[in-house]
């Protein structure tokens, strides 16, 4: 071979040549999400996984996301046909198993699990309400993307429609667990609407709350939690393990690795080595996952699979679910602020949705808007437990309808 032909076949293994519009439209969608997460800090553990693989599904030639070949041949010594490995496949690929089989997002609810704090739910059960209210957003929008049938391009199989709506209870992890059941083609952009949602909680959610809810009601100051025992909260994970998952047992992966991780947090008071187990599911693993998940999720976001109208739809349905699981943590929010006398601040119904703090976080920060000695986020992080729980049943009832 010439050098000239060695030259040729060099340039012809590049990818620039092989690179579609749309590929090349991809990697600036992913060029923008690297800077949410680093320039505007728009969820910046998730953000940026997912935007480098966004970048990495979409090089041409590349093959990341290849599976395996295989090829029949004959063995010689039993004249047997064998499947025999042709080529190896790509290294995204065999992370990526870890979102087919449901792997990866219980294993985040379990840090997640291990992070908080259960006690204002336990301390005011009445919050269960709030999260289950706030899942609303989910099935107004299943229900809604059924209805899209009549627009060319946008119609959308059940299946599909209840991943688009699962992105009301802005729960990243649960999102991708039901997509990948249901509808693992749209993977890629129900996973960046999920996260994109997540990270803008603080623009999204506070117009809703000030149109639905009046000074008065922004105002009122809720009274002290009680203190919650040790024995309440060992045994509440228990007890929620077991009644959600003997209801609804396809709930059962996501809402027992959050008990899991919860009772890990509220062991170490009783037996202080299980502070090793606690750490470990607090910082190591829930890293190590969710740079795994982010990064092959990213990279099912293919140009010619996420550039079409169902994309604009399921982002469009998306922030409307969203909008709409706020609304109703805030309506319900106000039911209780009038049948209490009072006492409720409906406020802190907008953090009913899954965004764990951050949600809780919003409730607090407009609470202060309108009176600086309020505090709630103690109270808000009451419903932002129950929409975790809540997100995890809604999924589990459209598994077990659906799945």
């Amino acid at each position: 071979m010439s050098i000239g032909q060695s030259i040729l076949k060099f340039l012809e293994t590049m990818g620039f040549a092989a690179m579609t519009w749309q590929e090349g439209v991809m990697i600036g969608v992913a060029c923008v999400l690297i800077y949410l997460a680093l320039k505007k800090g728009f969820e910046p553990l998730l953000l940026l996984p997912i935007g480098f693989g966004v970048l990495l599904g979409n090089l041409p030639l590349a093959g990341l996301m290849a599976p395996p070949v295989y090829e029949t041949v004959i063995d010689p010594r039993t004249g047997q046909a064998v499947q025999e490995m042709k080529e190896v496949g790509g290294l995204i690929y065999y992370i990526y198993q870890g979102v087919k089989l449901g792997i990866y997002p219980p294993l985040i609810f379990l840090g997640v699990g291990a992070m908080t704090d259960f006690g204002p739910l336990i301390a005011n059960p009445r919050s269960l309400l709030l999260g289950a209210a706030a899942q609303f957003g989910i099935f107004t929008t299943f229900l809604g993307a059924l209805l899209l049938d009549f627009l060319p391009g946008i119609a959308f199989s059940p299946q599909e429609a209840a991943s688009i709506g699962i992105i009301g209870g802005a729960d990243g992890p649960t999102a991708i667990y039901l997509t990948a059941r249901l509808a693992p083609h749209l993977l890629g952009p129900v996973a960046v609407a999920a996260y994109s949602y997540m990270a803008l909680v603080p623009l999204i959610q506070p117009p809703i709350m000030k149109l639905l809810t009046t000074k008065k009601e922004r105002e009122v100051v809720m009274e002290e939690l009680r203190e919650v025992s040790r024995t309440e909260r060992i045994v509440f994970p228990l007890v929620v393990t077991a009644v959600v998952s003997l209801i609804l047992p396809a709930a059962a992966p996501l809402v027992g690795m959050l008990m899991l991780g919860n009772l890990l947090r509220e062991a170490v008071s009783m037996q202080p080595i299980m502070n090793r187990l606690l750490k470990t599911a607090q910082n190591e693993l829930i890293n190590i996952v969710t740079i795994l998940l982010g990064v092959s999720v990213g990279a099912t976001a293919s140009g010619p699979l996420f550039l079409n109208p169902k994309t604009l739809g399921i982002i469009l349905l998306g922030v409307f679910a969203f909008a709409v699981g706020t609304a109703g943590g805030v309506l319900l929010g106000k039911v209780m602020y009038r049948t209490s006398g009072g006492k409720v601040n409906p406020l802190i119904g907008s953090a009913g949705v899954s965004a764990v703090p951050m949600a809780a976080r919003v409730s607090q920060t407009v609470g202060q808007q309108y009176n600086p000695s309020n505090f709630l986020l103690m109270h808000a992080m009451g419903p932002n437990v129950a929409g975790v729980i809540g997100s995890a049943v809604a999924a589990g009832v459209l598994l077990a309808m659906l799945g």
